[in-house]
Parts: C-alpha cells; sequence; structure tokens
C-alpha cells in the first residue's frame, strides 16, 4: 500500500502580491503610507484617544510626497521602524496573533507598506533611522521585485542590510520601475490635485493639530469643518464609550446644518457644494467614509428615507477612537465602515435621529421659505472642535403659515429660448426655475391683475 504524503497548498508569490494589490486603488495605498507615519507621530505623542477637544501638539511632524512619473518618495521624521520591529512584523504579510497592534493606530491588518510597494513599482528601497541606546541607527531593505517573485523557494525573507542615517528619525520609502498605470497617474495633474485634497480632508484631524504633509513640494490645507450655530440652530454632540469585550471605543457624534437648504432642486441650480454634504466616519482620526448619502449610513433604511436633494447642507460626523484599532469599524482597505460593526449600528441609531429632525425641518421649510431664511442668515460658522455638548440637534421652530392648494407645472422649452428669456428679464443666470416662475408672474399680472 502507498502511504499518503501531502500536497504542497502555499501561495505563490506572485498569487500573493495580485491579490493583495488586485482591489485597492492607488490613492488608498498612498493613504496606507502616511497612515504609517501618522501612527509613528501618534505614538511619540503620547498614544491616546483621538477626541476632538484634545489638542496635541503634532506640530514637529511632517511627511513628505513626491510622486513623479519616474518616482514615487515617502519620508517622514516620525520616529522610525526598529531593526527588531523590522526583523518581527514591519515586513512581514499580516500581523501574527501573537503581535498587539500599536496603540490608537490606523493601520489594523499589517500589510499596508507592502501592499503600496507592490502596488507601485519594481525596484523599492526602504530605509528607517531610529533613535538606539547609543544615538541613531539605520538600516535599509532593497527589494528587487522580478527576483523576489522568480525565487521559488518558500523563503519570503527580505535582506536588511546597513545604511546611512536620515536626517531625523523616520522612514523613508522609494520606489522606481514604476508600473506604466501608475506613472501615467502620477503625470496626470487631476490624479495629483484630487490626491491633495483627500489628504486634506481625510487627515483634517491631524493636520489641525499642526501635522505638515506635503504633496509634490506644496503644503496640504486641512479641511475646515464648520457648521452654524445660533438664531435657533444648535448642533448636536454627543460623546460616549461603548464596552466591548476587548477594549472600549470612544464615540463622538456630531450634526448640524453647514449650509441652508437649496432654493431650487433643478440639477443646475443646486449647490457647488453638494457633494459634501452627509455622514462622515473617522476612525482613529483618519475620515474613512466621507459625504456618504447612501445605505451605508443609514438613508434608505428602515423608516429612514433616501437622501434627497431637498437635504443639502445637512453635515454629520462620528469619530470613532480605540486603543485597539481592530474593534473599529473598517474595511480592509479603511475606505468605507463594516455595517455589521455593532458599535456602528449602535453609533447610526444617534446618526439617524439627527438626519431626520433634519429631514422634518427641510419639509417645514417649504411652508415658510422668507421665515427659515432669517434664522438661516443669522447663524454663523462654528468649528467642529469649539461645539458644546448637546443631545439633540435644535432647529428653528418655522411659523406655518394657512396651507394653500398648489398646482405643479412641469413644460420643457429650447434651451435657447429660455437662456433669451432670462437675458429678457435681467439676469442671464437666472435658474429655469425661476424664469418659469418669472415668466408665470408676468403672465397673470398682465391677464389677471392684482388676486
Amino acid at each position: 500500500m502507498v502511504g499518503f504524503t501531502k500536497a504542497d497548498a502555499n501561495p505563490t508569490k506572485a498569487f500573493f502580491v495580485r491579490m493583495i494589490t488586485r482591489d485597492i486603488s492607488l490613492e488608498d495605498c498612498i493613504l496606507d503610507l502616511i497612515d504609517n507615519s501618522i501612527d509613528g507621530a501618534w505614538k511619540l505623542s503620547g498614544g491616546h484617544p483621538m477626541r476632538l477637544d484634545d489638542m496635541t501638539d503634532l506640530s514637529n511632524y511632517k511627511i513628505e510626497i513626491n510622486a513623479t512619473p519616474q518616482e514615487f518618495t515617502i519620508i517622514d521624521n516620525c520616529g522610525g521602524i526598529t531593526l527588531d520591529d523590522a526583523i518581527e512584523y514591519a515586513f512581514t504579510f499580516g500581523r501574527k496573533e501573537r503581535d498587539a497592534p500599536d496603540a490608537y493606530s490606523i493601520g489594523v491588518y499589517g500589510i499596508g507598506m507592502k501592499r503600496a510597494a507592490f502596488k507601485i513599482g519594481e525596484s523599492i528601497s526602504i530605509i528607517s533611522t531610529y533613535k538606539a541606546r547609543k544615538g541613531l541607527e539605520s538600516f535599509r531593505v532593497a527589494i528587487d521585485v522580478p527576483t523576489w517573485l522568480a525565487d521559488s523557494s518558500r523563503d519570503w525573507d527580505f535582506d536588511i542590510e546597513s545604511s546611512g542615517d536620515l536626517k531625523s528619525a523616520g522612514v523613508k520609502l522609494s520606489i522606481k520601475s514604476l508600473h506604466d498605470s501608475i506613472s501615467s497617474s502620477f503625470s496626470s495633474p487631476t490624479f495629483i490635485r484630487d490626491l491633495g485634497r483627500t489628504i486634506g480632508r481625510d487627515y483634517a484631524l491631524h493636520i489641525r493639530r499642526g501635522l505638515s504633509i506635503c504633496l509634490n513640494g506644496k503644503l496640504i490645507k486641512g479641511w475646515e469643518v464648520e457648521l452654524l450655530q445660533g438664531s435657533g440652530f444648535e448642533p448636536m454632540r454627543i460623546t460616549y464609550t461603548d464596552d466591548l469585550d476587548g477594549g472600549i471605543v470612544n464615540v463622538e457624534v456630531l450634526a448640524g446644518m453647514a449650509a441652508p437648504p437649496p432654493e431650487s432642486l433643478e440639477p443646475d441650480d443646486l449647490m457647488d457644494g453638494e457633494n459634501r454634504y452627509g455622514w462622515y466616519i473617522a476612525c482613529n482620526g483618519r475620515i474613512v467614509l466621507a459625504a456618504n448619502k447612501s445605505d451605508v449610513s443609514g438613508w434608505g433604511t428602515e423608516d429612514w428615507p433616501q437622501w434627497h436633494p431637498q437635504y443639502s447642507g445637512f453635515l454629520g460626523i462620528v469619530v470613532f477612537s480605540s486603543q485597539n484599532a481592530s474593534l473599529l469599524p473598517l474595511t480592509t482597505t479603511k475606505r468605507s465602515v463594516d455595517v455589521s460593526s455593532g458599535v456602528f449600528r449602535r453609533a447610526r441609531l444617534r446618526m439617524r435621529d439627527a438626519s431626520k429632525q433634519w429631514i422634518g425641518y427641510t419639509n417645514a421649510r417649504k411652508q415658510s421659505v422668507e421665515d427659515a431664511k432669517t434664522h438661516e442668515q443669522q447663524a454663523k460658522p462654528t468649528s467642529i472642535f469649539g461645539i458644546p455638548q448637546r443631545t439633540t440637534f435644535l432647529l428653528p421652530t418655522i411659523a406655518s403659515k394657512p396651507k394653500v392648494r398648489m398646482a405643479n407645472i412641469n413644460y420643457s422649452m429650447p434651451l435657447q429660448r429660455v437662456r433669451s428669456l432670462a437675458e429678457g428679464f435681467g439676469n442671464v443666470n437666472m435658474s429655469y426655475r425661476d424664469v418659469g416662475i418669472k415668466s408665470f408672474e408676468r403672465s397673470f399680472s398682465d391677464l389677471v391683475g392684482d388676486e
């Protein structure tokens, strides 16, 4: 009888690399690298919950990114990777069970740096300078990806060699021989512009604390998050803790009016800022879901209506913070939330209450627009960092008027004729809706007279 043996079930390097890089975008890979730098800065600053009212000073830390069609580099002064950490876990594909994650880190799975490097190019150099007992020490890891992939042995390790010091304790990642699609992206001004905007938005909470992030030599400005306050408008701000078996998640929920609702729902008449309204979710300081108006943040679920342009002007943000990042409602790409997470489901109950209050206000507003405008114009923008604790989202009471039965008039006319009529009314930029109303009022006055 022939004895049994084992079939080799080990993955090939090429298969593994394709799998971890396949479903993540270039932009998300770069954000993963920024996460690593910020984790180092946050650790050096004491490692604690990212609360909005905490003013930890990150002004000593800087991240510089340079992306050209020939080379990508990211360098920071955020403490570096020690040689022991490099040997034990920094270059492994995923965290080992015994490895405890860094306190209040953004990274969870331990693959961000490797996945990003493989996604971008084929010639990789990582230099780390860190503080040791006798001063600064440094090492370098160089990876020639085609050579590493061609090695069919079960040895997946990378060689560590000595290196000269960086200017300060930190990490420098350089990638050359970029993949064609990556090189093309880095040659696009639109990609670079959009990447800068995303960084300014997603790391706004860190940038406000003084962290510097530069992209191609340009300092990125953080997104200023403001809600309107006064004349009956008082944003909600709730802070609570969610106790789990693996630790505690600190939660802050804010919601309010970022801008008055639109005057018209015509596509051409909606506000330029339409894309910035909705719900934002931040995990350990990084925004992972932005301006969401889908069922992920609750819209269109249970007795919660789907998002409608009428609700524009509403903005809410939920900040989750935990020493154990695995407790946060993160997806692997950190670009959405796990809707099955109990922590997120419980927060969504509070999100729903705030959303419904805004929905009710926009419905009531239709009956007395001028009264609503009076309140809205008196409200002043206030940074979310200056909003006091308040369990409910307060909105002014709009004086209701006797309900008048309305008739909806809907017809189409050639665009040029509509624009010519708007010009005849003295405002070539008049909305189509206003052109219709003004032409009706003119006809009514001519043919009927006063009401």
